[in-house]
């Protein structure tokens, strides 16, 4: 299992599993692990100046291109959740995150998040690079990021294994 200094990765957030997120398995549905996820993604955007604020203001965002997610071990009704995000790679118009959601009593990996997003000038509905303010955080972030090992879940494929 890899061991992962949480202090050098982005603190994107926390929430508490709410009842409309839990299915008829007693635990939380796999739809809201994805809904949880983004507000991990919506803590990332904030800090680097292209949350809901820029969008309205600059007519440009971010779209996730690619998304996958681990489920790891369960969470349910009332369990609170920490947020941890690493950032893997960027380029001048996209990046590559990594997210990771913790049980914040038991301190359990629960589930990950890996995504591929990509700045939008909304006005063309085209790619764009990031703003000079935003590239300048996500390369510091990056920067910070880069001593921090690549998770053993990223890049990884869907498949059925055989012997």
């Amino acid at each position: 299992m890899e061991q992962v200094d949480l202090n050098k990765c982005f603190a994107s957030g926390e929430l508490t599993v709410r009842p409309d997120w839990v299915d008829y398995n007693g635990h939380m549905n796999v739809g809201y692990y994805v809904v949880a996820f983004d507000k991990a993604t919506d803590a990332l955007l904030d800090r680097l100046g292209l949350g809901a604020s820029y969008r309205h203001e600059c007519d440009a965002s971010v779209f996730v291109l690619e998304a996958h997610v681990t489920y790891d071990r369960e969470v349910g009704l009332g369990d609170r959740l920490l947020f941890s995000t690493q950032i893997l790679d960027h380029d001048a118009k996209r990046m590559h995150v990594f997210h990771r959601m913790y049980h914040a009593d038991q301190h359990y990996l629960a589930a990950t998040n890996e995504l591929m997003i990509m700045h939008i000038d909304l006005k063309t509905r085209r790619s764009a690079p990031f703003p000079e303010a935003a590239m300048e955080r996500l390369q510091d972030l990056k920067r910070d990021h880069d001593a921090l090992p690549r998770p053993d879940a990223a890049g990884r494929t869907i498949a059925i294994r055989r012997s």
